[in-house]
C-alpha cells in the first residue's frame, strides 16, 4: 500500500529559556535530496541527541493531532503538522502498524525504522506546555525515526511504500517496553532481537540487562 506524505524541513532558531532547536519546520514541495544524514536543507541543533545515521528522518502520524487538540482545546490551533518537528506526515501509518526494522521505498531512496522518537524537553518550550514531552511518551504517540539505507532523490509526489518487514516488534511495543513496563529482561531481549534497532536503543536496552536498572529520563524530559 502507498502512503502519500507531506514533507517538512527546519532551520535552527533560539528559544527563550531553552537551547536552540530546529523543531519549527516548514512544508516543502517538489524534489528533494535525501542523504544518509537526512534531507538536504534540514538542520539539527544538537547532533548528539538529534540527527545522525539512525535518526536521519522523523515521522509523525497526522491522525494524532486530533488527540492533542482534544487534550488542549484552548490551544487546538497549535496542533497541526509539523508541530512536533516531523519531516514526514502521513495518514494510515501509526505506532501500532509500523514495526522496528520496516523498510520503506520513498522515491529513489530506501529508509528503515530504527526506534520510536524519544520526546525531549524542547517540546515543552515549543508548545509552552510544561510537561508535553512526558505526556507524549506516556501516551505512546511518539512517532518514529529512520535511517537511510539507500540515499537518492525523493519527492512530495512519491509515496512511502513498505517493501520489507524484518521484526515482530511494533513501534508501539517498543515504547511500552522502554517506558511503560518495570524492568523486564525478556522484553529487552525481544526488542534487542528486532533487526534494524538503532545503536542508541541497542546500547540502552543492553545496559539495562546488565545493570538490572532503568535509567533516569528526567534530563531528557525536563532538561534537568
Amino acid at each position: 500500500m502507498d502512503y502519500p506524505a507531506n514533507v517538512f524541513i527546519g532551520k535552527i532558531k533560539d528559544y527563550d529559556g531553552s537551547r536552540p532547536s530546529a523543531i519549527a519546520k516548514v512544508q516543502v514541495d517538489g524534489e528533494l535530496t535525501l542523504t544518509e544524514k537526512g534531507l538536504v536543507g534540514d538542520q539539527q541543533a544538537e547532533k548528539k541527541i538529534h540527527g545522525g545515521p539512525d535518526r536521519a528522518l522523523c515521522h509523525y502520524p497526522r491522525e494524532h493531532y486530533a488527540y492533542w487538540a482534544s487534550e488542549y482545546p484552548d490551544q487546538a490551533g497549535l496542533f497541526v503538522a509539523p508541530a512536533f518537528g516531523e519531516n514526514l506526515s502521513t495518514e494510515g501509518l501509526t505506532e501500532k502498524n509500523v514495526f522496528i526494522g520496516d523498510i520503506f521505498r520513498w522515491g529513489d531512496a530506501l529508509i528503515q525504522v530504527t526506534q520510536p522518537r524519544s520526546p525531549c524537553f524542547k517540546l515543552n518550550f515549543h508548545f509552552g506546555i510544561t510537561d508535553i514531552a512526558t505526556q507524549m511518551q506516556n501516551a505512546g504517540r511518539t512517532g518514529w525515526l529512520y535511517r537511510v539505507i539507500v540515499a537518492g532523490k525523493v519527492s512530495v509526489d512519491a509515496p512511502l511504500t513498505l517493501v520489507s518487514r524484518l521484526s515482530d516488534v511494533p513501534v508501539h511495543d517498543a515504547c511500552a517496553i522502554a517506558w511503560h513496563m518495570p524492568f523486564d529482561d525478556e522484553q529487552y531481549h525481544r526488542l534487542l532481537s528486532a533487526a534494524g534497532l538503532s545503536i542508541s536503543w541497542t546500547r540502552t536496552m543492553q545496559k539495562r540487562r546488565l545493570s538490572h536498572k532503568i535509567e533516569d529520563n528526567a534530563r531528557r524530559l525536563w532538561g534537568r
